[in-house]
């Protein structure tokens, strides 16, 4: 943080960052998040090499899907953020992708047995019954998912304690999975260090992942933003803490 710039000049640098697409980068410098060690795009980027028909849901802008280098005759995308859509086409068009805009539930809009291959990264919906329907047999499914509790310290910072949302545990990934007729062939957790430096990171993530404090707006919280900056300013980066899952099934052949 750059030691003449005030606090209302911070909140107005987080309020004004772009949100659109799961584009991190300019939190360089403001904000670092630890990395899990099983290295999800680089699994996936396996897994594409070796398909014939992938779909990856909840795409975003398409920013980890685009990082495969070989990618299979068929490919195609889901997202249903009307900005992410745009964003997404434009990235992922010219890589030869199909991108669909619809919406994150209750059904996907394909034919049963359609992908030898489906990949997720931080969806907001798992559809595990419809996941089971579009895979072929013998198809896979490679997921990161945010975990339960993820940045609580953030939310509770902000909110005050809350009950944490055990939804995906890996306990309940597991039954879920199976309840659809999919096989577990990997299931991880982990826990991983965030740091935020300044308060306009603080805004910007919440503007973002808008999940953290479902009803931000810098006006509502700004007795807590100022609480935080005092914070950072005193103490140092804000640390959280967040939660990740690596699932990957398999339709029984």
């Amino acid at each position: 943080m750059r030691d003449a710039v005030t606090f209302e000049e911070l909140v107005a640098e987080g309020a004004a960052a772009p949100i659109d697409g799961w584009d991190f980068s300019w939190f360089a410098g403001r904000a670092t998040e630890e990395r899990p060690s099983w290295g999800f795009a680089r699994r996936m980027a396996r897994r594409m090499a070796q398909a014939t028909a992938a779909l990856d849901i909840e795409t975003g802008g398409g920013e980890v899907l685009a990082t495969a280098a070989l990618r299979p005759p068929l490919l195609v995308a889901t997202e249903s953020w009307t900005p992410n859509v745009a964003i997404a086409r434009d990235r992922l068009l010219p890589l030869g992708a199909h991108v669909v805009a619809v919406a994150d539930a209750p059904t996907l809009p394909f034919a049963a047995s359609s992908f030898d291959l489906v990949v997720s990264r931080h969806p907001v919906v798992v559809l595990w019954e419809e996941i089971a329907r579009v895979l072929r047999p013998g198809g896979t499914y490679l997921s990161q998912q945010v975990g339960p509790g993820t940045n609580g310290e953030l939310t509770e910072f902000m909110m005050g304690p809350q009950p944490v949302n055990a939804v995906r545990s890996p306990e309940r990934a597991r039954a879920a999975a199976e309840a659809a007729g999919l096989q577990v062939i990997d299931l991880q957790a982990c826990a991983l260090r965030v740091e935020f430096f300044d308060v306009a990171a603080i805004v910007c993530f919440l503007r973002k992942v808008h999940w953290t404090v479902p009803d931000f707006t810098p006006e509502a919280y700004v007795d807590r933003l100022r609480a935080m900056h005092r914070r950072i300013e005193e103490s140092g980066p804000f640390v959280s803490t967040a939660q990740r899952l690596l699932v990957e099934l398999r339709r029984p052949a």
